[in-house]
Formats: C-alpha cells, sequence, structure tokens
C-alpha cells in the first residue's frame, strides 16, 4: 500500500514539474497531475528500454521520468489543438 502512495506522490511532483516547464494550457488538478506524471514514467521506461538504456525490471529515472511526462503533455496539445475552420 505504502509503495502505490510512493508512486503517486512521485507521479504528482513529476506532473507538475512537466507541466511547470510545458507552455500551455494543461488538464486537471491533483489526480490529473500524478496520471501525467506517472504515464511519463510509463513512456520513459518503454522508450528506455526499447533504446537499450534500461533492463527488464529497470524503470526510467526521474529525469527521464519528467522527460516523458512533458512527451505525454506535448501529444496532449497536439490531439486537443483545436482545427481551424475551413
Amino acid at each position: 500500500m505504502f509503495g502505490l502512495i510512493w508512486i503517486i506522490i512521485i507521479g504528482a511532483v513529476v506532473g507538475a514539474l512537466a507541466k511547470l516547464l510545458m507552455p500551455g494550457r494543461d488538464p486537471g488538478g491533483f489526480f490529473v497531475t500524478a496520471l501525467i506524471g506517472m504515464a511519463g514514467a510509463v513512456v520513459a521506461t518503454l522508450l528506455g528500454r526499447m533504446l537499450g538504456l534500461y533492463g527488464p525490471e529497470q524503470g526510467a529515472g526521474f529525469i527521464a521520468s519528467i522527460i516523458g511526462a512533458i512527451l505525454v503533455l506535448f501529444i496532449y496539445h497536439r490531439l486537443r489543438r483545436p482545427t481551424p475552420p475551413a
């Protein structure tokens, strides 16, 4: 149970830092920020494993998680960008 709480707290910190570094309007409050941070850590881990930076039992570090969260926010901004009228 403590491990899950720790993941949420670290996810919130990573998500908040990513929101701070990434310009633009971002979604949500605490839980959305934590989810963005956790998604960033997952993205960074998967990309790191594909590039051979991490082994099967290794996860992304703090900085890589922030970069992954920025990537998640970038994709969110691209998907949520309003289309101009034709």
